[in-house]
């Protein structure tokens, strides 16, 4: 892996860095939760950081149909899914979609077509559970894929003029050139003008999060312990990563954050 350093390091080097930090954009499976759920201290962190007037944007892989009901639920400043497909404005705004789809009806057969192709040569893939609630990607569990079939995947969807990416969860049959980056990118441009880079952290653990570790556009990139489960994987490599796995993984960085707050006062 490359060189990377722990938050404490950060902290200890440049407490300035963290306390310009305004905002926080993260990934969520495997990042704002543990064992796939959402924790009381996660929650806390949350409204912490919002309390101290640090935006939070979540950017997942998740169901555009999943991502519109958390974003008026949970204490976040607007949310992303589909990897950079759809970003959902704070509040009850009508969702953004970032990827142009002439034809949505055409744009999903294509994709059941060639979802129902890997199927012949992996017919023990199974469509997501919320794969009926998606706009712009489709998706199937990642769960006994070999990493050696998960480049199968990716090979054969280029083939056929696919994107592929995967996440702990779940495998991505995307557009190409939709990833999280080039959206957070677009909604920061056209949405967020007032965050420099020096400004934002970008939070992830999965492949699907390797775009948002990419130095050239996100100086401060944090991954929660359990991303080395990947490092053979990931092209770019957080900057900083957390002692603590999952969600205790962000709260600690929140913590970090919120500490320097308070030393820089």
């Amino acid at each position: 892996m490359s060189k990377h350093l722990s938050l404490s390091a950060l902290s200890e080097v440049s407490s300035t860095a963290l306390s310009n930090i305004r905002l926080i954009a993260t990934d969520m499976d495997g990042t704002l939760t543990r064992r796939g759920k959402f924790t009381p201290a996660l929650l806390q962190a949350l409204e912490d950081l919002a309390a101290a007037d640090i935006k939070v944007l979540i950017v997942t892989g998740r169901s555009a149909g999943w991502v519109n009901g958390l974003n008026s639920l949970m204490p976040v400043a607007g949310a992303m899914a589909e990897n950079g497909g759809l970003y959902f404005p704070p509040g009850n705004q009508k969702p953004v979609v970032l990827t142009p789809i002439p034809d949505l009806a055409k744009h999903r057969q294509h994709l059941a077509t060639t979802f129902e192709n890997l199927q012949t040569k992996f017919p023990q893939i199974q469509e997501s559970i919320d794969n009926r609630f998606r706009i712009t990607d489709w998706t199937f569990d990642v769960a006994g894929l070999s990493q050696d079939e998960l480049q199968t995947l990716d090979n054969l969807c280029q083939q056929m003029g696919w994107g592929f990416t995967y996440s702990n969860v779940q495998c991505h049959i995307k557009p190409q050139g939709q990833d999280k980056a080039v959206g957070f990118l677009q909604v920061l441009r056209e949405y967020l003008p007032q965050y420099s880079p020096e400004q934002i952290v970008t939070v992830g653990d999965s492949p699907n999060d390797e775009s948002l570790f990419d130095r050239r556009y996100f100086p401060i990139s944090v991954g929660v312990a359990n991303v080395l489960e990947y490092v053979n994987q990931l092209k770019y490599h957080p900057a900083y990563i957390t002692t603590a796995a999952e969600a205790e993984g962000f709260c600690e960085l929140s913590s970090y954050i919120l500490k320097s707050l308070h030393i820089s006062t």
